[in-house]
């Protein structure tokens, strides 16, 4: 089921776009990782699923789950839901659990679609660190650089892995994290050349 609905994903945003990756040889063929990404449009999940042969366990927020085809679809693509504007401590539980299993996690740090590049500044949310922090995994940045107008060209971009280097000691302020998360980004953002 899920190579059908990868296979289906792709034949359909092929139609509409010319989606060229980039850094696929940064995707572990194995082992938990936690890949992260700017968010533009909700196909941007689709479109970086359907890219690698590994599935990813997104987090995704939970209204995807009840839209007609959509919520057949995302699950099947191996999204779990998480409930936004509030500290969803479950679905950073169902995380650490797949990461503990040797599955890659999918993120969108921004909590929501952002705007344009300069969006960033305010949107950057903690939990991805809070995740980074307990689960001691590789992230990998990865950049959505497209405007979804049909036919035009979406280019998703792979960044290299990396770990974060936290002091196990030090209790994090939410100021500290939120400052990790926005570094965060401007490596995704820095794969296009932003930074």
């Amino acid at each position: 089921m899920v190579t059908f609905v990868k296979l289906f994903c792709g034949f359909f945003l092929s139609i509409f776009y010319r989606i060229e990756f980039i850094g696929k040889e940064n995707i572990p063929e194995k082992g938990a990782a936690i890949l992260y990404a700017n968010h533009v449009s909700a196909l941007d999940m689709f479109c970086i699923g359907f890219s690698i042969r590994r599935l990813i366990r997104w987090m995704a927020k939970e209204e995807l789950f009840r839209i007609p085809v959509v919520g057949w679809i995302t699950p099947r693509l191996g999204a779990f839901p998480v409930r936004r504007g509030k500290a969803d401590v479950e679905s950073i539980k169902t995380a650490l659990h797949k990461l503990e299993e040797g599955h890659i996690v999918g993120i969108f740090p921004e909590g929501t679609r952002t705007k344009g590049r300069d969006d960033i500044k305010g949107r950057a949310k903690r939990g991805i660190v809070a995740i980074a922090m307990k689960s001691e995994i590789p992230l990998i940045p990865v950049a959505i650089d497209a405007s979804y107008k049909p036919f035009t060209k979406v280019r998703i971009i792979f960044g290299e892995p990396f770990q974060l280097d936290f002091d196990k000691e030090k209790k994090y302020t939410h100021e500290e994290m939120t400052a990790i998360s926005r570094g965060l980004m401007k490596k995704v953002y820095s794969l296009m050349g932003d930074y």
